[in-house]
């Protein structure tokens, strides 16, 4: 199926648009007017259509619904100073996804109907992408198999879907996190490096304990010693430490996250010292103890680049230095922001224009 291959539209009938707050969104709890849908059916993908957003219809017996096998992708879309609408390396997003397909026994969808369906659906929905402060359109492309049978095995047949919803910022306020030493979310061999929904649903029991103690997130350890520095629940994580950028590097236990690139790649154009190597617990207490950390923050997707303003360890919460005066965090996020709205060159081509 090429790029430019025909798609089945059908048009809702009752816009929800000029009732839907736009201004302020809520995140993940409002969706666009449309979705699209393509199914995988005799080996072969087929039938892409967009159709107006509303419940699908399943068997009671759907492989999914037993045995988790989803898979799914997260990236935005917004209105540039020219008022074009753009998506931000939406074809990284196309790789990664059939990389977790992969992983997960399922077809990867082709990089046409993934690039095709976003690029149609936002034409068909442009109503939905504006250009208010801090707002975004959500993109949630996933895939999900369709067979009404409960053994165990790979399905047969699958659907790829794509819905979208007006979001405002994932994280209003710097953020307070445990570094996370009894549960695991990824060991070696396993999903971790795979967006599939198990990997989510195992992180929740942790993280609802931690909100409890008042915590916004965690940060998770290696499965195996607790000793070292993974990612975060919905971003990986970075830190600056003697005006060197660290990072723990991709594999089997850490999502390969497009945002953690952008900004490696920001900092190595900008000439900082850039450093993708394990990173241990005590390490990072150690820093922070003789002052030499100077700021930590996750990145990714929903919340772009969030910083940290407290990390708990062992009982003991650690105070980070002012998020105001972090030039380093901020400044890649001033790069990034400026290089989605046009106002900025974007010299490495990340930049797509869907209309």
């Amino acid at each position: 199926m090429s790029i430019d291959q025909k798609v089945s539209i059908t048009q809702t009938t009752r816009s929800k648009l000029a009732t839907t707050d736009l201004i302020n969104p809520v995140f993940g709890k409002v969706y666009a007017d449309h979705m699209l849908c393509c199914d995988f059916k005799k080996g072969t993908w087929q039938d892409m259509k967009i159709i107006p957003y509303g419940n699908i219809s399943i068997s009671p017996a759907n492989t999914t619904l037993h045995y988790a096998s989803t898979i799914f992708e997260g990236l935005k879309a917004y209105r540039n100073i020219h008022k074009e609408i753009v998506v931000f390396r939406p074809q990284d997003n196309a790789k990664r996804m059939v990389l977790s397909a992969d992983r997960m026994c399922m077809p990867g969808i082709p990089e046409s109907i993934f690039m095709t369906g976003i690029t149609e659906l936002l034409r068909l929905d442009e109503g939905w992408v504006t250009n208010h402060p801090g707002t975004s359109l959500y993109i949630r492309p996933f895939q999900i198999a369709m067979d009404p049978y409960v053994g165990i095995r790979p399905s047969d047949d699958y659907t790829f879907m794509i819905i979208t919803g007006p979001v405002g910022a994932y994280y209003s306020q710097p953020l307070k996190v445990k570094i996370e030493t009894k549960y695991t979310r990824a060991v070696l061999g396993g999903t971790g490096f795979a967006k599939t929904g198990g990997n989510y649903a195992a992180a929740l029991k942790p993280a609802k304990k931690a909100q409890k103690e008042g915590y916004d997130q965690l940060i998770w350890t290696d499965g195996e010693s607790h000793q070292y520095i993974e990612e975060s629940g919905t971003m990986n994580i970075m830190f600056i430490i003697n005006d060197t950028l660290i990072t723990a590097p991709i594999g089997d236990t850490i999502l390969n996250g497009i945002t953690r690139d952008s900004i490696l790649t920001i900092a190595k154009d900008q000439g900082m010292k850039v450093e993708e190597r394990p990173v241990t617990v005590a390490e990072i207490i150690q820093s922070i103890e003789q002052g030499r950390l100077q700021e930590a923050f996750g990145v990714g997707t929903a919340a772009t680049v969030a910083p940290i303003k407290t990390i708990g360890y062992n009982g003991i919460d650690y105070e980070l230095t002012d998020v105001k005066s972090r030039k380093y965090s901020l400044g890649f996020l001033d790069t990034l922001d400026k290089m989605k709205s046009g106002v900025i060159e974007d010299k490495f081509g990340w930049i797509y224009k869907a209309k």
